[in-house]
């Protein structure tokens, strides 16, 4: 008994004119909506298998010519899933499929091989700076261990009167291609050449000093202007000073990172410095001018008469330069009072007598409250 042909076009939902891209957007509808990964249904599954021998037939223009003169060209290979056709979903996941719709095995095509001589990275080195040269600015010499110029192959690479080959595997293009077949037809992948490893060519003989790198480890010396003003974790850049990249390439630039040391005198707030003043009883009643010893040297600090603990007097223009600017910041003096702890019979005599003199031989306590839960607590006792 003769079988019927299947009607292919139906199967799709498409018209006997479709395009063939009219079919494969149909295709993919119904893929999405079938395919096992999404749809578990047995019966779907099924429908799929129909679905994707439909569009196996009607992309391929012998098959298609068969079923417009109503033949079956798959009634002799057994139908979907029979001897003459391979699982339309057992070797290709939903994601192949979308893949091969979309491009996605051959999105990595044609890119061409990656060049051997590329931009060189950046370095970084530390340095120590003392407060003083962190204001005034200075130059250093810094020895830096980075990837230099091999000055035998002069970045190539290749051991003088040598130059590099085709790759014989991939021809120059850097990569291969493998061509996996399907039911959608040709899905292509590409990888690197496992030869030349992407660079389309190879170094037959490489340089005995880089190993065909074009740039070899070596140790120099830099000489680095820090600018006035730059204070603990600021970076200095130096161009192209980093490290020389591969076959030569240009170099990247290097790095100066500013450690700040302490100071056995000051500290520093931005621009701002701080130090701390000791200052005698009797000056910081009287008064008295002193010398403070200053980033730029001998300063004269005042006192004015009953100057307290605690008072902070400000030397304008007497701290750090701007980094990226003018003017300067400011000085900080902390003052503290020192109370004499020991005094000899004559000193103790006329302390005696300025208390007296100023009716502080019985002085009162005077004690200063410090807003608080428990001073409130306190108070509205006391008031009531």
């Amino acid at each position: 008994m003769q079988s019927v042909a299947r009607d292919y076009y139906g199967i799709l939902g498409v018209a006997r004119d479709a395009t063939p891209d009219e079919i494969k957007r149909a295709y993919r509808r119904l893929a999405r909506e079938l395919h096992p990964d999404v749809n578990p249904d047995p019966a779907a599954q099924q429908r799929f298998k129909d679905v994707t021998a439909a569009y196996e037939v009607l992309t391929d223009p012998a098959k298609r010519q068969v079923v417009d003169l109503g033949g079956d060209p798959l009634a002799s290979g057994g139908g979907p899933g029979g001897p003459g056709m391979a699982d339309p979903f057992g070797a290709m996941g939903l994601s192949d499929i979308m893949d091969a719709f979309f491009g996605g095995g051959q999105a990595s095509r044609s890119r061409g091989p990656r060049p051997r001589v590329r931009q060189g990275e950046d370095a970084l080195i530390p340095v120590e700076l003392t407060l003083e040269e962190c204001a005034s600015g200075v130059s250093k010499d810094l020895t830096v261990d980075t990837a230099t110029l091999c000055t035998v192959c002069q970045g190539s690479g290749c051991t003088p009167g040598t130059s590099p080959m085709t790759c014989e595997v991939c021809h120059g293009a850097g990569e291969t291609q493998q061509v996996q077949r399907s039911l959608l037809g040709q899905v292509i992948t590409s990888r690197p050449c496992r030869v030349c490893r992407g660079f389309g060519d190879v170094i037959p003989d490489p340089c005995r000093q880089c190993n065909g790198d074009g740039r070899v480890r070596a140790r120099r010396t830099v000489r680095a202007n820090i600018p006035a003003g730059v204070g603990d974790g600021i970076r200095v850049r130096l161009s192209g000073q980093g490290e020389v990249g591969p076959g030569g390439g240009t170099p990247g630039d290097l790095y100066v990172e500013v450690r700040e040391l302490p100071h056995e005198r000051f500290t520093r707030e931005g621009v701002d410095l701080h130090c701390t003043v000791h200052v005698p009883m009797t000056a910081a009643a009287l008064g008295a001018s002193m010398a403070l010893q200053a980033l730029d040297g001998m300063q004269d600090l005042d006192i004015q008469p009953g100057t307290q603990s605690g008072t902070v007097v400000t030397m304008r223009g007497q701290g750090m330069p701007q980094l990226r600017g003018t003017g300067r910041g400011s000085l900080y003096v902390h003052i503290e009072v020192v109370t004499p702890t020991k005094v000899d019979p004559a000193q103790a005599d006329l302390l005696r007598q300025l208390a007296k003199m100023r009716g502080e031989e019985q002085p009162e306590l005077a004690v200063r409250a410090h807003g608080g839960l428990f001073n409130r607590i306190r108070d509205s006792f006391s008031t009531r």
